[in-house]
């Protein structure tokens, strides 16, 4: 393969019943910020994203699988295309342990070996059927659907805001260049009614939002490089942020920037909207529909996010998924021992 077309994937995880991470969190977390120990909780379903790896998108180069420390009993860690990253292998010792994944994932670019183009995944971000490269980039550019929003809402909506902030730094009486500079970037006919907000929105001198899918994320390495080079004191300020923060950015804003550069190419709504979902794991009922949506096998890519109201509800509801998943990806993978 030639070094232009190699994609890889990169994998954040944790295992919230390390004891020793408990402990380093326990010593951390009085710190200001998000500090709710259930987004931290173990599903026992990763394997599920491995079996999927090699089932559905067997032309990965690498996968980067970034950890604390701890890891999968059943991990293969000799698998050829798996390499093993440690916070402290590409992240500064001295903002080290981090509980934040902010950090972890604006400094991915740093990661030694990492090709220029690379997909982001949650470990809570499952591919349920064979995808081509063309899904993630296209042209050796990152696959995506820039469509204008107001605002995000949710959990995130501050991080988002500052995301947005920091874009408009660039864009000042430029939002009108930067869009018709490459309008089929951003009035593509497969991006459908959704375009009307990007219309819609045109009279604002600069940039309100942008709408987010939960997916997997393609990115170009350069993307962080040059963001880096413009914001250093902030990036370095949320690499310091080991407790998730109001007034951190994520990686979100990477994307941001190479819808405003031009560094990306249309998705469609029928692929974001349709094909992928994100749903949150609210209760048994919530979880007994995403189990069936899983096994429906209608759907590329699936994001069932824990969002359990009544933590009682959760072997129940982690069972449902998991036999879900298992019944797209029955078979062992020769990344599991």
């Amino acid at each position: 393969m030639k070094k232009e077309e190699e994609i890889d994937f990169v994998l954040a995880w944790v295992d919230g019943n390390d004891k020793e991470w408990q402990k380093d969190f326990q010593k951390y977390k009085q710190e200001k910020g998000d500090k709710r120990t259930a987004r931290f909780r173990d599903w026992d379903n990763l394997q599920y994203l491995f079996r999927a790896f090699e089932e559905f998108t067997p032309w990965v180069h690498k996968i980067y699988f970034i950890t604390y420390g701890h890891l999968p009993k059943w991990l293969n860690t000799n698998h050829p295309k798996l390499v093993i990253v440690n916070h402290k292998d590409y992240m500064d010792e001295k903002n080290l342990p981090v509980f934040n994944s902010h950090p972890i994932e604006i400094n991915m670019h740093r990661i030694q070996g990492l090709s220029e183009k690379f997909v982001y995944f949650n470990d809570d971000t499952f591919i349920l059927q064979p995808l081509h490269k063309n899904i993630f980039f296209k042209k050796n550019l990152p696959v995506n659907m820039a469509v204008s929003t107001i605002m995000h809402n949710g959990d995130l909506a501050h991080i988002i805001l500052n995301n947005i902030i920091t874009i408009n730094k660039y864009t000042k009486k430029r939002k009108f260049k930067i869009i018709f500079s490459s309008p089929f970037k951003w009035f593509h006919p497969l991006y459908g009614l959704k375009m009307l907000n990007t219309i819609l929105l045109l009279f604002w001198s600069r940039f309100t939002g942008f709408k987010n899918y939960h997916h997997p994320q393609p990115f170009l390495k350069n993307t962080f490089k040059e963001l880096w080079n413009k914001e250093e004191i902030l990036l370095n300020k949320v690499s310091a942020s080991k407790i998730r923060n109001n007034s951190d950015v994520n990686q979100y804003l990477f994307r941001y920037w190479q819808f405003i550069t031009g560094n990306f190419y249309p998705d469609s709504l029928k692929n974001t909207n349709k094909k992928r979902k994100y749903k949150d794991i609210k209760n048994k009922e919530s979880a007994n529909n995403i189990a069936n949506d899983i096994s429906s096998k209608k759907f590329q890519m699936y994001c069932p996010n824990d969002a359990l109201i009544d933590n009682k509800d959760f072997i129940f509801c982690k069972h449902k998924i998991n036999e879900a998943l298992d019944n797209i990806l029955p078979n062992k993978s020769s990344f599991e021992i």
